[in-house]
């Protein structure tokens, strides 16, 4: 299955200047840089974290480890401005729940684009460096190249922080 048509339709309603990259299977975002000889730091590894009851999309990069205290601390001050209450535990989501969340596309190739699903979207800064990111496109054979003008442009409430850390 290539890109998930909801992620096309989504990409091409909002006139969004991508390029779809075709690859061998790969299943974690060090494999990708490695298949394509790409540095992992432009490679978005996408993380689906519940932030007590509520799930999150979150884009950090491929050569980088989420840092939960740090991404708890932005959750909150993202909480803090919708007065809502402030996060007492981060932790990632079940196969299961992700599964029955994320339909039309694979686990572990879910497409950082939170706004699909209603549910908000997390970058970490240090990607949005990069002249162009490479995201998952819902598949293991196709990734999607991408600026991060344009992911900010696709994702309105997207919230930027520094929540990750070196492996």
């Amino acid at each position: 299955m290539p890109i998930s048509k909801k992620l096309l339709k989504f990409l091409t309603e909002n006139k969004a200047r991508y390029e779809i990259i075709p690859h061998r299977t790969v299943y974690t975002a060090y494999d990708k840089a490695a298949t394509l000889k790409l540095k992992p730091n432009i490679i978005g590894k996408t993380l689906v974290l519940k932030m007590d009851k509520l799930i999150s999309v979150v884009l950090i990069p491929g050569n980088k480890n989420l840092d939960k205290n740090k991404f708890k601390k932005i959750a909150n001050d993202w909480q803090k401005k919708k007065e809502e209450k402030p996060v007492k535990k981060v932790d990632f989501i079940s196969e299961k729940i992700m599964k029955n969340k994320f339909k039309g596309v694979k686990i572990g190739a879910i497409p950082p684009f939170g706004n699909l699903w209603k549910l908000p979207t997390f970058i970490d800064k240090g990607l949005l460096k990069n002249p162009k990111i490479l995201i998952n496109g819902g598949d293991y054979n196709f990734s999607i190249k991408i600026t991060g003008a344009v992911l900010k442009k696709l994702i309105p409430d997207l919230v930027i922080g520094n929540f990750s850390k070196a492996k």
